[in-house]
């Protein structure tokens, strides 16, 4: 059974925000604002949201 998928798009810039958070936004495959990845809905992709939850908006896409 498949979790599904998450349309993670950054809505703020990483100019002032801490070094840990810069290096998440980079994993989540991000990098200015408007950008958007498309990532699987686990646990990994949850955790770096949270991380960085004020820089984007998370979208569930139907399966």
């Amino acid at each position: 059974m498949t979790m599904g998928n998450l349309k993670i798009t950054q809505t703020r810039s990483i100019i002032k925000t801490l070094e840990n958070q810069k290096r998440t936004i980079k994993a989540l495959g991000l990098g200015r604002p408007n950008y958007y990845n498309i990532l699987p809905d686990n646990p990994q992709t949850w955790g770096m949201i949270e991380k960085v939850k004020h820089l984007v908006i998370v979208e569930k896409l139907p399966e």
